[in-house]
């Protein structure tokens, strides 16, 4: 995956909001995997990936449907971000 900016996480965030909780988790670890596969993918062949895009965690999130952007007194939304981050912390923790 290409190197994670706030935008990334702010658009993975509004997919899993649009998303029932249930379906969260599975959301945000086919994301990350999608933009996991989508830079190496790159690397090899110059393009983007013709699903997960051109490795970025934005560009993974951005073929899915998106919620609207709420502010940080939404709990819900707030959790989403943590979802997001605690993920990307974790595929860190794998990779190191």
């Amino acid at each position: 995956m290409r190197r994670v900016l706030h935008g990334d996480v702010a658009t993975a965030a509004r997919v899993l909001y649009a998303r029932p909780a249930t379906e969260r988790q599975a959301m945000i670890t086919a994301l990350i995997a999608g933009a996991d596969a989508a830079h190496a993918h790159a690397r090899a062949t110059g393009g983007a990936h013709p699903v997960w895009g051109t490795g970025s965690l934005m560009s993974a999130a951005s073929s899915h449907q998106r919620g609207a952007e709420p502010d940080f007194d939404d709990e819900e939304y707030c959790q989403c971000w943590v979802m997001v981050l605690l993920a990307l912390v974790e595929r860190r923790a794998r990779t190191a």
